[in-house]
């Protein structure tokens, strides 16, 4: 009988620590929850950083290219035009050539 009431009273005082441990880390549980939540909405901030800058990115690379068509375009221009000049320079020393 003896061993049956330190066993229940064993128990009792187990129970009794555990609840006193649960009620001792309700505060710490409930900071990380809201610390998770915190983490969570960062994290999520700067995912939407990142698809910012990563657009801002891709509008400076097409905005780049442009600028380099636009170089190309003008560069191949003035050396059509040199060359169309150069021809017209031969034609003309041809012609005075001739006569």
């Amino acid at each position: 009988m003896q061993s049956k009431l330190l066993v229940a009273l064993f128990a009792t005082l187990a129970l009794t620590a555990c609840q006193k441990a649960e009620e001792a880390a309700a505060p710490a549980m409930e900071e990380s929850k809201e610390a998770a939540g915190a983490a969570a909405d960062s994290a999520a901030d700067a995912a939407r950083s990142a698809a910012e800058a990563a657009g801002a990115a891709a509008e400076a690379t097409g905005d780049a290219a442009a600028a380099a068509a636009d170089a190309t375009k003008d560069a191949a221009a003035e050396a059509a035009q040199d060359t169309a000049d150069a021809a017209q320079g031969v034609a003309d020393k041809a012609k005075d050539a001739a006569q």
